[in-house]
């Protein structure tokens, strides 16, 4: 058999979308015809859903009526809960994840998806993460704050304490800036698996098992070890300067997609800047950020090196006191928005996946 080979579908256009749209020579990231990097200071997660399942942003009463729902929907199912103190303590949280979203299953999710199963998973994610974090440290259950918004609830969840206001908008513009980025590795699972007309709690539970690997979902730690052993603003130019020195990477610097500026990590910056006087974490953060950006030019003329959204993401969930075990659970619970969006939108024009395979063995002889 001859045939083209685009290795991991490199350059290969799978499906038309109105979801996102992803400039990487421009740095540009755009949600249903809006700049990301604006919706992430100006907007609440719960309206971005609302844009991507339903094309446009909601009035008053339609985000109300939105938030009221997710409410409703964050409590979790019984069997839920007694599969949340039953599956093994060494089980990883992206393991039990996939289990639990795979459990909600046949009876509440059919074909086609709704975007009332959408909120469904959406909502509930945030309420497996932190009551599995408490079962496997053997503390109790905190249940859902009904007048917290989704973000602020996450983090109340975590604690059982109200979060800070600072913290809130810094979680709330990382949760927007990563609900949605084009047709990614667990973007693509989900919309296969949608495409053979299965539920989208399978989908979704392929996805999540995509999102469980490395090379996709791996968390921005090193970005936080970085900033963790720089320690304090007077030390950051001679920690960068070493490092350069000895030909090492800058972790949270550069990025495959993105030739110029990442949006993503514009927005944070501009979020995090504001509330620098609130966070000593975040203000080390802009400070080592601004400090590296000089000592790359200086060190690599030319690259165009520019921060990534690892660099903020990893600033953002270490000043809200994320434990890394949830890094990536948390992104999880974001890019949730953005799989259900697209698993609705190849619903609504399917056609099953089924690319080809160039056969490279033998031929038997006639």
């Amino acid at each position: 058999m001859e045939g083209t080979i685009n290795k991991g579908l490199a350059g290969v256009i799978a499906s038309e979308t109105k979801i996102s749209f992803i400039d990487g020579k421009k740095g540009s990231l755009i949600y249903r015809g809006h700049w990301a990097k604006k919706l992430a200071v100006t907007k609440e997660f719960e309206e971005i859903c609302y844009l991507l399942w339903h094309g446009k942003l909601p009035n008053e009463l339609e985000l109300a009526n939105l938030k009221r729902t997710f409410h409703q929907y964050r409590k979790l199912p019984t069997h839920i809960k007694e599969m949340i103190h039953l599956l093994p303590k060494s089980m990883s949280m992206m393991s039990v994840l996939r289990t639990c979203i795979s459990a909600m299953g046949d009876d509440q999710f059919q074909w086609p998806p709704t975007v009332d199963e959408a909120m469904k998973v959406t909502a509930v994610l945030p309420t497996i993460i932190t009551s599995r974090q408490q079962v496997v440290r053997g503390e109790e259950v905190i249940s859902p704050h009904d007048s917290l918004d989704h973000v602020a609830n996450y983090l109340y969840m975590m604690t059982g304490q109200e979060p800070v206001e600072a913290h809130v908008k810094a979680l709330n513009a990382y949760f927007i800036l990563t609900m949605e980025h084009g047709m990614n590795a667990s973007t693509f699972a989900s919309r296969v698996v949608a495409s053979t007309e299965s539920d989208l709690s399978s989908a979704i539970t392929g996805a999540i098992g995509a999102m469980k690997g490395p090379l996709h979902g791996g968390a921005p730690s090193e970005v936080t070890s970085m900033l963790e052993s720089i320690g304090t603003k007077d030390q950051t130019e001679a920690w960068l300067r070493k490092k350069l020195r000895s030909g090492e990477k800058l972790m949270g610097f550069g990025h495959r997609i993105y030739k110029t500026s990442d949006p993503r990590a514009e927005a944070l910056k501009q979020v995090t800047s504001q509330l620098t006087n609130e966070d000593p974490w975040l203000d080390l953060a802009n400070h080592v950020e601004r400090t590296a950006i000089r000592l790359l030019e200086e060190y690599k003329p030319g690259r165009k090196l520019y921060t990534n959204v690892e660099f903020y993401a990893a600033a953002v969930l270490r000043a809200v006191n994320m434990p890394e075990a949830l890094f990536t659970p948390t992104f999880t619970a974001s890019r949730i928005a953005g799989w259900t969006a697209h698993v609705l939108e190849q619903a609504s024009d399917n056609r099953i996946y089924r690319p080809e395979s160039l056969y490279k063995g033998e031929i038997p002889k006639q």
